[in-house]
């Protein structure tokens, strides 16, 4: 009876363990390293498929100060400036890899990342080329971040910590 009742339990745990992963993060100059001082805003929301091999994504931001020249996903924790794991969007000028949708001015991009979106980090972070399990683990943990680059602020106008939101 007792074995039935841990795989009664066991099992309805199942679920919960293939439900979704709920991210988001809120953008704003204050959180770049070093600091800017922007009236641009923007939010990162996204969700993990719960067999870990997708992430579908929206990325809003309005009244960037310069032109936008790219956003993407960075691996580090907060205050910290890390690799480019992701890239969300590019410009005519920083393309980013193959597919890479363009960076509107001021709005929304939307999409989906798999296995083939995931960047390689420098060696010693450990993160390979395509492996999104390991980024959404990363996420979980708040050692990933969003930013918006302009060519007033090459190295981001706006960033925010990706956090966990729940399931």
């Amino acid at each position: 009876m007792k074995k039935l009742a841990v795989l009664a339990a066991l099992l309805t745990a199942w679920p919960l363990a293939s439900q979704a992963e709920i991210f988001r993060a809120i953008l704003h100059g204050y959180e770049e390293v070093p600091s800017v001082a922007t009236r641009a805003t923007g939010a990162f929301d996204a969700r993990a498929a719960g067999d870990w091999t997708s992430i579908d994504y929206e990325l809003s931001y309005s009244n960037l100060q310069a032109t936008i020249t790219q956003a993407h996903i960075h691996f580090a924790q907060a205050a910290v400036n890390g690799p480019i794991v992701v890239w969300l969007c590019g410009t005519a000028a920083n393309p980013g890899p193959a597919g890479t949708q363009t960076c509107p001015q001021s709005g929304t991009v939307r999409g989906t990342l798999t296995t083939a979106s995931v960047l390689a980090s420098p060696a010693t972070q450990q993160l390979p080329a395509g492996a999104i399990g390991p980024l959404i683990s990363a996420m979980q943990a708040g050692a990933a971040y969003v930013n918006i680059h302009t060519s007033a602020s090459p190295g981001g106008e706006i960033r925010g910590q990706i956090e966990n939101t729940g399931r």
